[in-house]
């Protein structure tokens, strides 16, 4: 024999709706949660970036810095004159890398960039010719 009695059976009528609010409920808080979740990943995505863009853009200045001591280390300023610019592109086209060259030292040793604009001949002890700016 079964008994066929339900304990509950007073109270089904108003019990109707409470699944579908605690459905409903977790639904939104699901989706509040997955919301902050893409902005924080948009956000974190989009530092990274700036942080690359501005690690490269100093390494490729610091490397521009070290070619035009080469530049001008390398070259012969009685043959070739002076150099006073520098212009590279990055590797990528993001950066545009110019650099100006300004000699300093005594006129009379300064060769043939002793006339251009980009030598300067005020300088107060005679150690610092031949320093590069």
């Amino acid at each position: 024999m079964q008994r066929k009695s339900n304990i509950l059976k007073p109270y089904t009528k108003t019990k109707n709706g409470i699944a579908m609010l605690i459905a409903i409920a977790f639904l939104l808080i699901t989706a509040v949660l997955m919301a902050i979740m893409v902005n924080m990943t948009a956000q974190t995505t989009k530092r990274t970036a700036d942080m690359y863009l501005q690690e490269q853009a100093h390494l490729l200045a610091k490397s521009a810095t070290e070619f035009a001591l080469l530049a001008v280390s390398a070259r012969d300023r009685d043959i070739d004159g002076c150099i006073n610019t520098i212009n590279i592109a990055g590797p990528s086209g993001n950066f545009d890398i110019n650099t100006t060259i300004r000699y300093i030292g005594l006129s009379a040793l300064g060769g043939t960039c002793a006339g251009t604009g980009s030598f300067i001949n005020t300088i107060v002890t005679p150690e610092s010719n031949g320093t590069i700016l």
